[in-house]
């Protein structure tokens, strides 16, 4: 069993030791992130609103991920209890906040989960769960989960590196393809991403190296022609570039890529892109209640310039928050622009 760069005590298990590789942007020669967006009138960076809440249930997973930024995996511990998950609902409860987006680790071994997501459809919210698939069939227990969402009526959001075995085996572990596959048959099943239906299954792909995802629009037609193979359909496919954070900072800088990439991503910067920057819409919790831009400034553990706490919401002031900045921010900028929703141009 593959084990997490916390548990080998890795220098980049902590945020203290990211940030100090990312805030060295002078001995690789490329701009700081601040002010590439001064030089185009974005600073400093604020919300347009917030439409969606993406909380992170806990960083336990049933797969140790080779490029995954929250660094998750069997031996991570941390959990969001279910006091932190009533301060969530009370804090958007009445709100014009539509969607919450689960994510983890898998969201789904909180033990808590299935009554957050009741709880969640109950006032009224639109749930996306990022499900990583073979939990699915990862325990008995979770074999009904497709039925479970069909019942709530969940977009499920699911990661796919690639649509051939052995390239999505290298980035998530040996037998995950062939799990995957059998897990997107189930969730076909119960009429998840079937045409006229309104169960939306959308897929997630992921560069498996240091390059930029390629087209969007290009890489569904891939991913539609081939899994359609194994009769399977899904809705959208979103392309996702790596950020450098966590794990896959750590291999780059293993493989001494780290340089190459990030002029790769200064060299990408797209105007357009930082203007439609997932930041400016979304508001990220932290398993322990904390709040951050994203999901990215979450695992750095660069917390809101606001209050920043979930027992301490108060949307007025998040909505007039100056987002916190860095290195890493040009992955979300770089080419069509990446996001948990995809490509943003």
């Amino acid at each position: 069993m593959l084990k997490s760069l916390k548990r080998l005590n890795h220098k980049l298990s902590s945020p203290e030791g990211q940030i100090e590789v990312l805030d060295d942007a002078e001995s690789i020669n490329i701009p700081s992130f601040q002010d590439k967006v001064s030089d185009i009138g974005l600073s400093p960076l604020k919300p347009t609103g917030i439409e969606i809440f993406q909380v992170n249930v806990g960083k336990m997973c049933n797969q140790v991920c080779a490029h995954c930024h929250v660094d998750a995996g069997p031996d991570r511990k941390e959990i969001m209890t279910r006091e932190t998950m009533q301060q969530c609902i009370d804090a958007i409860k009445g709100t014009d906040i539509k969607t919450v987006d689960l994510t983890g680790g898998a969201p789904e071994m909180n033990p808590h989960f299935r009554w957050f997501v009741e709880e969640l459809t109950a006032i009224g919210k639109q749930v996306i769960v990022r499900c990583n698939l073979t939990i699915i069939l990862a325990n008995p227990k979770y074999n009904d989960l497709p039925a479970f969402f069909k019942k709530h009526k969940i977009n499920v959001v699911s990661s796919l590196p690639y649509f051939t075995a052995k390239r999505t085996d290298a980035q998530r572990g040996d037998g995950v393809f062939d799990k995957s596959i059998k897990a997107l048959q189930m969730l076909n099943a119960v009429g998840y991403g079937k045409e006229g239906s309104d169960l939306k299954l959308d897929l997630v792909y992921n560069p498996a190296g240091a390059f930029l995802p390629g087209d969007q629009e290009t890489l569904t037609s891939q991913f539609k022609r081939k899994l359609l193979e194994y009769g399977i359909t899904f809705n959208d496919l979103f392309a996702i570039t790596n950020l450098p954070v966590s794990r896959f900072l750590e291999y780059l800088v293993k493989t001494e890529k780290y340089e190459d990439y990030m002029h790769e991503l200064v060299n990408a910067f797209n105007p357009a892109a930082a203007e439609g920057v997932m930041c400016r819409n979304t508001l990220s919790v932290s398993w322990d209640g904390y709040l951050y831009d994203c999901d990215f400034n979450q695992m750095l553990e660069l917390k809101v310039n606001a209050p920043s706490h979930i027992s301490e919401f108060d949307l007025a002031s998040l909505t007039d928050r100056e987002i916190i900045l860095n290195q890493h921010c040009y992955g979300c900028t770089a080419g069509a622009g990446s996001s948990c929703g995809g490509a943003t141009t």
